[in-house]
């Protein structure tokens, strides 16, 4: 019965059942007992703190040793966000030799909790791994921004034969939006189709995403409309591609299929519609459908909706609009939303309102590089060098250091990454002739590069050269 319900909709009843075998005179929990206890107290996420008692009446019955017991303590610790209760468990004195279900559930719970490099270790112990550990790893990986890793592993899995689920296409094919690693991307799709790997909403709402943050939209909608089943995060997933494609229109339409089918929106799909708005310059209708989240659907604006809002205002060039929305929000002006309005500002070249949103940004995420960078990069529009300096010192006194640009292109199915003034790559010979190339035909035709974004007191050529050959977007 402890079972049954920790494996339910109702985990809260295994414990009826748990305090009779405590009050019988014959009856005494055993370790099956407590790893089915454990396993309801990990799914009360409303109260973690009902899991401590379990664990001292494991401890108290003797079966803190129990392989099974442990890794469901490890997992129910690694959901509460307590990773170094789990290494206490996992590195206790009974485990010289932890067995595979522990060692899988440590390297999952490194990994959910952003530890890769320790869930790395500690995969690369394992002598044995199951298809768990390996997508625990690729999944950590890809959570952590960290998708040429996750790649990496997923051909190493390939390699070794290893059976691939559902969990792992996810996680890969998350990793190949985060890269826009379009070819990697399709051979997934490929892999899936050759292999019959039944497309779940999950899925095909993970491959709706993969194209259509790699731009292929045509093809994000193709396998939107073979989906037999769909959720409110397909049609949600959908939408975001459209508008962050330029088919804000498109979006809206979309939207409006949705809700004639009866799916319900909720707030992820409500920063796609805001975006598609957004991107077709439709300001009233973009409020319209802000407002009517709260006053008709009963969901509660996020950060991201006010700053798709302050967007909105300041991509059509309402920025004053945008400036009244920011300071009469009824919660603390974010960084997002100050974000928005900068980005608004430098495309209407509003360098008074950029300074204060920069300031702002400086204020709120003071160890940003990029919020000094666009301080310094507007002072030095005006060619106020003093204060650039002075922003420098800020970022110096900070201890914040500029990160340098990141590009990544895909060619051939290999990825090809350029760091902002690295000559690392090794066909860095050949890039640099043909950058010189490109160049000079594009003064042949007349091209003058605008160098006013650079922020260091430089010459002519010297500005042209820099900005030709290291522009960071």
């Amino acid at each position: 019965m402890i079972r049954a319900h920790s494996r339910s909709p109702f985990p809260r009843r295994s414990f009826h059942y748990y305090n009779q075998i405590l009050q019988s005179r014959t009856l005494s929990p055993d370790n099956y007992t407590f790893s089915f206890m454990v396993r309801s107290c990990t799914q009360i996420s409303e109260s973690p703190e009902i899991g401590f008692p379990i664990h001292g009446a494991i401890i108290k019955y003797g079966f803190e040793s129990d392989p099974h017991v442990q890794s469901g303590l490890i997992n129910m610790y690694s959901e509460l966000g307590l990773l170094g209760s789990c290494l206490s468990i996992y590195s206790s004195s009974s485990l010289f030799e932890p067995d595979l279900v522990s060692q899988t559930a440590m390297v999952s719970a490194c990994a959910k909790s952003g530890e890769v490099d320790i869930a790395r270790r500690l995969f690369d112990k394992m002598l044995v791994r199951d298809p768990i550990a390996w997508t625990a790893m690729i999944s950590g990986y890809a959570q952590s921004g960290r998708s040429r890793d996750a790649l990496r592993l997923f051909r190493l899995m390939l390699s070794e034969h290893v059976k691939v689920n559902e969990g792992t296409l996810v996680s890969v094919l998350s990793a190949c939006s985060h890269l826009g690693a379009l070819d990697q991307g399709r051979w997934v799709h490929i892999y899936m189709e050759r292999n019959n790997v039944r497309m779940t909403v999950t899925l095909g709402t993970a491959l709706v995403d993969m194209y259509s943050k790699c731009g292929n939209m045509s093809k994000a909608v193709e396998v939107f409309s073979k989906m037999r089943e769909k959720n409110v995060y397909t049609w949600s997933s959908l939408m975001n591609g459209l508008a962050m494609n330029g088919s804000g229109i498109e979006c809206l339409e979309m939207f409006d299929l949705m809700k004639k089918k009866g799916v319900q929106p909720n707030d992820v799909t409500f920063v796609s519609v805001l975006r598609g708005c957004s991107v077709a310059g439709l300001v009233e209708e973009g409020v319209k459908h802000f407002e009517s989240m709260s006053n008709f659907y009963g969901l509660e604006p996020r950060q991201e909706h006010y700053g798709c809002v302050v967007d909105l205002y300041g991509r059509a060039g309402c920025l004053e609009d945008a400036l009244n929305f920011i300071q009469n929000m009824p919660v603390k002006p974010h960084a997002a939303a100050w974000g928005a309005l900068l980005n608004a500002c430098n495309i209407h070249g509003n360098l008074e309102l950029s300074e204060l949103a920069s300031r702002k940004l400086v204020e709120l995420e003071w160890k940003n590089d990029g919020a000094y960078v666009n301080l310094s990069n507007i002072y030095a529009e005006s060619s106020e060098w003093v204060k650039v300096s002075n922003v420098r010192k800020l970022m110096k006194n900070a201890g914040v250091k500029k990160i340098p640009g990141c590009s990544v292109v895909e060619v051939n199915g290999e990825d090809h990454e350029f760091l902002a003034g690295h000559k690392t790559h090794p066909r860095y010979g050949e890039i640099e002739v043909m950058l010189g190339e490109i160049s000079r035909r594009l003064r042949l035709s007349g091209y003058v590069p605008n160098t006013s974004p650079v922020s260091f007191d430089m010459e002519g050529e010297e500005e042209e050269d820099f900005m030709g050959r290291h522009r960071e977007a």
